[in-house]
């Protein structure tokens, strides 16, 4: 008898969710597997053009029949034991604990201030790690359309050093450029530099040894060029463009070690109080 009713109990509960189910419109149906509308909620974001949002919602659901029919496809050919993922999920889950718990550790513990001294020490000790694979530039550029009246003034204003001819160039590149870039202390990538120029260059360190400035025009531009400085590929690269990378390696082994501490500490310390035994 309690069998009986446990048995009623079950199938009235399955048939509350299947008629739950019911009531809602079906997408998609992959042998018994149903994809119903609530399953979609929130893959398309508000605002989407509703032409966007049906091409989306098909992709979805297209990949989720093929998905369904390869996992149906997989779980039919494969054993139970192939099927039995119980060690993977622990595992997985054990890495993901120690993951969150090492990251929370690191947020509250790892020291992030590096100064100057501790990044130009790091560059010096390890030059030769800082070799360039592109070529790099120090450089002020003006683009201004073909007709403009200014190209001579902005000309004459980019290659003064005057601190007021430097305002008065930006302030005219603000209102009268179409493009610019006035800070020559940052490194560019020279290759970044000839997608913003037509700059016709076979080879660029032939190019960049042999000019300092250029004026280059094309059917609706003027574009002028003052070059500051550049580093040759395979030469070493200057401290400030490697500022940052240098500051990622240094916290990066700021973590390492302070999760290697962490880690030793909580051995020695079970060690000690007798927790585990290796037999």
């Amino acid at each position: 008898m309690n069998k009986t009713l446990i048995f009623l109990l079950i199938l009235t509960t399955s048939c509350s969710t299947f008629f739950k189910k019911k009531t809602e419109r079906v997408l998609a149906r992959v042998n018994d597997d149903y994809l119903f509308e609530s399953d979609i909620k929130g893959i398309v974001t508000p605002g989407t053009l509703p032409k966007d949002s049906l091409v989306i919602t098909r992709s979805f659901i297209e990949n989720w029949v093929r998905q369904r029919l390869i996992l149906q496809q997989a779980e039919k050919n494969l054993t139970s034991t192939q099927l039995d993922f119980t060690r993977q999920l622990e595992n997985y889950k054990n890495s993901l604990t120690i993951y969150e718990y090492e990251n929370a550790l690191v947020r509250q513990n790892l020291d992030t201030l590096i100064t100057d001294e501790e990044t130009q020490n790091y560059y010096d000790a390890n030059q030769q790690n800082f070799l360039l694979k592109d070529n790099i530039v120090q450089i002020q550029y003006v683009k201004l359309p073909l007709k403009s009246t200014y190209s001579k003034q902005i000309k004459n204003l980019l290659n003064s050093d005057d601190q007021d001819d430097k305002n008065k160039l930006a302030d005219l590149c603000e209102k009268q450029a179409a493009d610019y870039f006035l800070d020559n202390q940052n490194w560019l990538l020279f290759s970044d530099l000839l997608k913003q120029i037509p700059i016709k260059s076979y080879n660029q360190e032939d190019f960049l040894k042999s000019r300092r400035d250029l004026e280059y025009q094309d059917s609706m531009y003027v574009y002028l060029v003052r070059f500051k400085d550049f580093k040759i590929k395979e030469s070493i690269s200057p401290l400030s463009f490697e500022k940052q990378r240098i500051r990622d390696i240094i916290l990066n082994k700021r973590k390492i070690d302070l999760i290697n501490r962490m880690q030793d500490y909580i051995y020695v310390n079970a060690q000690k109080k007798n927790v585990f035994e290796i037999y």
